[in-house]
């Protein structure tokens, strides 16, 4: 029997230790510690990491400080546009959906359209229509509706930028790199890995990052499970999801070993933000190259360990 593992992030970048309330500091824990508590359960039970990534996934998007979900940010047009992608490592399957609206928790949408369709990817209207055709569980915009993310929308439309997530665009005390996702390991060593993400602050033109699209944001296969979270655009030009499994595959790298080398290259063209991996020993690899990811890690021995900054 493998070593059961789960890890989750809610985002790189941070808000800096010094502008960090206590209270914000513990909300924050504490809706890493439900997913992951959510995930390890079903781990537990001898539930599969494809359930066990979902149901972590689903409480980090219920969460209203984390960009996904509930808390997803708004477009220029003052909407709330949402992706998501979930991948089984084990039958080398995904399903994604990208720039979906009114859906409670786009991973879910995204696990239907891997399981109920010979498709992986569902877009825009068609992705809602086929939501209303598996009978999702739908929200009116109010449930989206947070004070400070439409804040952050007049801020960035003032400005005229597109923002990351909290990266205001008049000053540095917030920078979060937006995206929550989930790996897995379970009972069998079979891997998963889920991401969901409400993109970016005032964006425009239907724009679409690396999270749906599987290798740049998301991937597993039958050695490793990666979700990342950072600027989508250097993600997929560094196709930095499948880098890792493939760092591991042809250079026979351990996961941490490839995951530090694709940090790198990150890096390299420019690239900010993070990931979470698991191997199918359980081994974990968190890793970023921004001043901190919110994340947290279960491992074989079911001890809970968050963490916010380096």
């Amino acid at each position: 029997m493998s070593k059961l593992a789960l890890a989750v992030h809610g985002g790189a970048g941070t808000i800096r230790p010094e502008n960090m309330t206590p209270e914000l500091e513990r909300e924050y824990r504490q809706g890493l510690q439900n997913a992951l508590e959510s995930g390890w359960k079903v781990l537990k039970a001898g539930g599969t990491s494809l359930d066990a990534v979902e149901a972590a996934v689903v409480s980090l998007e219920d969460f209203h400080l984390f960009n996904a979900g509930r808390g997803s940010v708004f477009t220029h047009e003052g909407t709330n546009e949402m992706d998501a992608c979930v991948m089984d490592g084990h039958r080398l399957k995904a399903g994604a959906i990208a720039a979906v609206r009114n859906v409670r928790n786009p991973i879910k949408l995204a696990r239907l359209v891997m399981d109920r369709t010979e498709h992986i990817l569902l877009a825009t209207e068609g992705a809602n229509r086929f939501a209303t055709e598996m009978q999702v569980e739908m929200a009116d915009d109010e449930y989206f509706f947070t004070d400070h993310r439409y804040q952050q929308l007049l801020e960035a439309r003032d400005q005229g930028v597109v923002t990351l997530d909290h990266d205001l665009p008049v000053a540095e005390p917030v920078k979060s790199l937006g995206t929550v996702g989930a790996v897995a390991c379970d009972q069998n060593g079979h891997l998963a890995a889920a991401t969901s993400t409400g993109g970016m602050t005032n964006k425009k033109f239907g724009r679409v990052g690396d999270t749906p699209l599987i290798g740049l944001g998301t991937y597993a296969d039958d050695q490793c499970a990666v979700s990342c979270t950072g600027h989508g655009e250097y993600f997929m030009l560094g196709v930095t999801a499948f880098d890792i499994a493939a760092r591991m595959r042809y250079k026979r790298l351990p996961l941490n070993a490839a995951a530090e080398e694709t940090i790198t290259r990150l890096t390299e063209i420019g690239g900010e933000g993070g990931l979470v991996g698991v191997d199918t020993h359980g081994n974990i690899a968190t890793l970023f190259n921004s001043d901190g990811m919110y994340r947290g890690v279960v491992s074989g021995d079911g001890e809970l360990s968050v963490e916010i900054y380096r």
